[in-house]
């Protein structure tokens, strides 16, 4: 979610491939994977972990164990708006994607942008994937109160607005379980540690399960 130091990560250096899996060899006639395409910041890219360790990885996992033939893509880049990933969804999202899921958004809220300016943002992203016969589904994010009732009540409601325009399934909470507990989450307490990354995969990978199948 917030922008990383640049040794961390370039925007130039768009995370891809994580936790992409082996195929099986064809005398095990294993299905064909799925292709699910993280658009991200930070939390996709995996800021602080190893690349075993992050979403992208254990979504897949996660998937795995629901018996779920899904290979899943990272394109997370640290500090992403919902504007840049708007810049760069055309080529950061392959054509073999089976489903994309939109998971942008809290740097818009780090920065104070317009919500109003995140809901358009988002449209466009979904109705692009779209245009290119795409599957997308939005994980929103949640603002606090203490920012300002107004501001968080109208941040909030922009995932919900962007999907119903899109007719996008919508996953609330992308840091469900996870937000506001130190235990599950790096020294900056905003993005997930080892264990938090778990729990939300657990708990994400029947969302976009239901949505493949």
């Amino acid at each position: 979610m917030s922008r990383a130091p640049t040794h961390h990560q370039s925007r130039r250096a768009v995370v891809t491939g994580l936790g992409a899996g082996a195929l099986s060899g064809p005398a095990l006639a294993a299905p064909a994977q799925k292709v699910v395409t993280m658009l991200g910041d930070s939390i996709t890219a995996g800021y602080g972990l190893a690349a075993k360790d992050a979403l992208p990885a254990q979504l897949e996992l996660a998937l795995h164990r629901l018996n779920v033939a899904a290979q899943v893509r990272g394109a997370g880049v640290s500090g992403d708006t919902t504007a840049d990933g708007l810049a760069r969804v055309d080529f950061s999202v392959r054509a073999d994607t089976a489903l994309c899921l939109v998971a942008l958004g809290g740097n818009d809220l780090l920065q104070g942008d317009d919500p109003a300016q995140t809901k358009a943002n988002l449209i466009a992203i979904l109705a692009k994937l779209k245009a290119r016969h795409i599957g997308a589904a939005l994980a929103g994010m949640r603002a606090p109160t203490q920012i300002g009732a107004s501001f968080a009540k109208d941040y909030n409601a922009a995932f919900a607005a962007a999907a119903q325009a899109e007719h996008a399934s919508l996953y609330p909470f992308l840091l469900d379980g996870v937000a506001g507990n130190p235990a599950l989450l790096q020294g900056d307490h905003i993005h997930p540690n080892p264990a938090g990354v778990k729990i939300i995969a657990a708990r994400l990978a029947p969302f976009v399960a239901k949505i493949l199948k």
